[in-house]
């Protein structure tokens, strides 16, 4: 696999992604979609609301599915009353931990911090460190030479105690050097900081005019559904499905844009009775992670990990994370690309009721210290009647919730591929490409022509004109056509169309393939088509 500073490297070049406010020496945990990243980021979206919600067929069983759903869409606004995270338990239990370095004035999220047990004569420290998996070693030991006042030839009089960890397994405080710090026990210990962003409505800012930007979309649909159900004609099981924006306070946001303060989701939530969830939860699981080796995935690369019940949310009746093997990480770990929850009735109850009390099976609310619920439901009947055999129940929720800017790193990191291919005078040459599957490239054909006269360019413009009506492509005339190629590879572009001086003859070009670079004679009035039939339009 690639190395992470490899990918981050093309991404700035090629125009895929940007720190956020760059020119004022940019702000941590934003980025900004370049030409080419947006288009991967805008196909992302769009082949999961094709797959997921446009192009779903109700009328028929998908494979592995328990019975024939439908599914709508929905587009909530990102502030929504304060009441809604209350009830959901966000206000309360939305945090992280986190720790404090008295020397250094820098806040690390606890569970992010890394580090090694290093013993040299008869102390033992445990050394801390933010750097990347594939540094970690490195920077731990140069940090421990250092504390101890050692020379780099003196690296072999250390011994490393166990593997490499976290620093919420570890207790005693008073021996960890901070990923900042000279001294031992400067870290302060973990205490909880909310992850949601505050606002203010309206022009007195006042306590009573505090509200939050969404910290998830899922929230936006349970609290629509009772207004989805009164205006369409859908019934149980069905989804409401949402793509949208959201915000969380990351301590520490790192490695590229895997965690992030602002980003978006991709969210669906599944409605069906309490006696079929369980099937319907395994249907979504195994569904959603076909979905991620259908658009070319390595297989190998990802894998399925359920949840523990000590993991479990407070809502959960079951979990499982679609986990991918970034680059960024030490080899054999992997990281979060989509949870697919088994969210039972929680969320429905929660705003009708007020907010369930995680510590009791069966949940119930939450009550304050004069016996009335502690954060109080919206009161609005929020149950499902079965019109055939007149059954009044909560229905219960399968949320398979993916990150589109996680889903887009994932790919990125994919398609990043070095290989050799012929150059313009014939000589095999290393090349970066991007292999993209057609479908997320975000070019999908660039025409060439030959050279610059003969009509050549005017018969290429004429292509390119009526391809851009149908797929987005690219034209380009400068420079030799193997550099042109190479260009288009680094872009992932998965088709390149040149236009020669047969092509004046006969109206063929010819039709180089990205990955196989198999190169074929095509009818110009058959190419649309053609491509269309490749890419999978």
């Amino acid at each position: 696999m690639a190395l992470m500073e490899d990918i981050v490297s093309l991404c700035k070049r090629r125009g895929f992604l940007f720190q956020s406010s760059e020119i004022y020496g940019g702000l941590q945990g934003f980025w900004d979609y370049g030409p080419l990243g947006v288009e991967l980021k805008r196909n992302l979206k769009e082949a999961w609301w094709l797959d997921m919600v446009r192009g779903h067929n109700e009328l028929r069983v998908p494979a592995g599915a328990p019975a024939t759903y439908e599914m709508v869409g929905l587009d909530s606004t990102i502030i929504m009353h304060p009441q809604i995270w209350k009830c959901s338990g966000h206000f309360d239990m939305f945090h992280d931990y986190m720790v404090d370095c008295r020397e250094s004035k820098k806040r690390y999220r606890h569970d992010q911090v890394r580090g090694r047990w290093v013993e040299f004569r008869d102390a033992k420290i445990f050394v801390t460190t933010l750097a990347e998996a594939e540094q970690e070693q490195e920077e731990v030991q140069r940090r421990a030479l250092k504390f101890f006042k050692l020379r780099p030839k003196d690296a072999d009089s250390l011994a490393f105690d166990g593997p490499s960890t976290t620093l919420d397994r570890v207790d005693e405080f008073e021996r960890v050097l901070g990923p900042d710090a000279k001294e031992l026990g400067t870290l302060t210990p973990p205490r909880e900081f909310n992850l949601m962003f505050k606002t203010t409505l309206g022009a007195l800012g006042g306590e009573s005019d505090y509200a939050f930007l969404r910290p998830e979309t899922a929230q936006g649909i349970f609290v629509n559904f009772k207004n989805v159900l009164d205006s369409t004609r859908v019934g149980l099981p069905f989804g409401i499905a949402q793509i949208g924006k959201s915000f969380r306070n990351e301590i520490t946001p790192r490695n590229f844009t895997f965690r992030s303060r602002e980003f978006e989701q991709m969210e669906i939530e599944f409605f069906c009775h309490p006696g079929d969830s369980q099937e319907w939860y395994r249907y979504w699981r195994d569904r959603r992670l076909a979905w991620y080796t259908s658009l070319g995935l390595a297989e190998g690369a990802l894998q399925m990990r359920e949840h523990d019940v000590a993991e479990l949310a407070h809502y959960s009746v079951g979990t499982a994370d679609i986990e991918y093997a970034f680059p960024f990480l030490a080899e054999g770990e992997y990281g979060e690309l989509e949870g697919v929850a088994h969210r039972g009735d929680f969320d429905l109850r929660s705003h009708m009721e007020g907010k369930l009390d995680p510590t009791t099976d069966p949940m119930v609310v939450e009550r304050d210290e004069h016996g009335k619920p502690r954060h109080r439901g919206s009161g609005r009947d929020l149950t499902y009647r079965d019109d055939l055999t007149g059954e009044r129940f909560v229905p219960h929720v399968i949320e398979p919730s993916a990150g589109a800017d996680r889903a887009a790193l994932a790919f990125l990191c994919d398609a990043y591929d070095v290989d050799e291919a012929p150059d313009e005078n014939g000589q095999l040459k290393k090349r970066v490409v991007m292999r993209f599957h057609p479908r997320l490239a975000p070019v999908k054909a660039a025409i060439f022509p030959l050279v610059k006269k003969d009509g050549m360019p005017e018969l290429a413009g004429e292509i390119y004109g009526e391809l851009k009506r149908k797929m987005a492509v690219d034209y380009d005339e400068k420079g030799a056509v193997g550099r042109r190629y190479r260009r288009q590879d680094e872009a992932g572009t998965p088709y390149c169309i040149t236009v020669d001086g047969e092509s004046l003859k006969d109206r063929t070009v010819t039709l180089r393939d990205r990955d196989t670079l198999q190169q074929d004679r095509i009818k110009i009035d058959e190419l649309g088509a053609e491509l269309e039939r490749r890419i999978g339009c």
